[in-house]
């Protein structure tokens, strides 16, 4: 009976010892040797240059495989994060497939929220996780939208507290759409008119924040006003780095100007 004991300590002593070696060559082989700084200074180069068309799926796609080859997850490099979360919310938009673009957008989400938290102390992370976050809220407004309101509303206002003109002065765009688009959650549209007011005063050339005022304008029976900021934009120039948005402001300011004063 104390043989049959003594052999069976052996045994498991022994099985231990080869899983902890084991345990240890697998641990080894899971760490990866940190990437060459000079493929992520190229990668993130050639992924600038691709996203400067974002209104290019094949451009866009390319970016983000460029960007997710790029990124590390035993080293996190805040640049690669944030940008990666801003192409993923580029592409994310272009390709019609939805399964496929929440998928992008929750990476993406993802992406900046690890950003936010290498470098909480700038915007960027911060910026791209609610924009990413946004427009999974747009598409789900009675399930996603409902539980993300508050963490929208946190990231932008982050934006806001660290540099206020970040992305030209969008943070506050985003944080009048929810006013906007929220009367489930108690959005006001005077609220909204507050915080573009607001942006304007930071950036006057963003046809998109002048559109969605134009917008918050009419919601409040302001139309005259309205009219003004349909006007502006009809008279901007584009600025050549966000053709696509400008473009995109200019013909929903033609159906507000054709629909609402005729």
């Amino acid at each position: 009976m104390r043989r049959t004991f003594h052999y069976s300590f052996i045994t498991i002593v022994w099985l231990s010892l080869c899983l902890a070696a084991c345990a240890s060559k697998t641990e080894t082989a899971d760490i990866k040797t940190p990437l060459d700084p000079t493929l992520i200074a190229g990668n993130i180069s050639k992924a600038d240059e691709l996203s400067r068309e974002h209104n290019d799926l094949s451009k866009m796609r390319e970016a983000v495989k460029l960007l997710a080859q790029t990124r590390d997850l035993n080293n996190r490099n805040y640049e690669v994060e944030w940008k990666f979360a801003r192409c993923s919310y580029f592409l994310g938009k272009l390709i019609s497939d939805e399964k496929e673009s929440d998928k992008i957008f929750k990476e993406g989400e993802a992406a900046g929220n690890i950003a936010s938290r290498v470098e909480p102390n700038k915007p960027e992370g911060y910026f791209w996780y609610g924009a990413n976050l946004g427009e999974q809220a747009k598409r789900s407004p009675l399930t996603k939208g409902l539980s993300s309101v508050d963490d929208i509303r946190s990231a932008m206002n982050k934006v806001i507290e660290i540099e206020p003109a970040y992305q030209g002065a969008s943070a506050f765009a985003a944080l009048a759409q929810i006013e906007l688009s929220t009367g489930l959650v108690g959005g006001k549209p005077e609220k909204a008119v507050e915080y573009l007011e607001k942006a304007i005063e930071l950036e006057k050339e963003n046809s998109y924040v002048r559109l969605r005022l134009a917008q918050a304008y009419l919601a409040v029976k302001r139309d005259a006003e309205a009219k003004k900021q349909l006007d502006y934009i009809m008279r901007m120039k584009p600025d050549p780095e966000y053709l696509p948005e400008f473009e995109e402001s200019t013909r929903e300011a033609k159906k507000l100007l054709a629909t609402k004063f005729k």
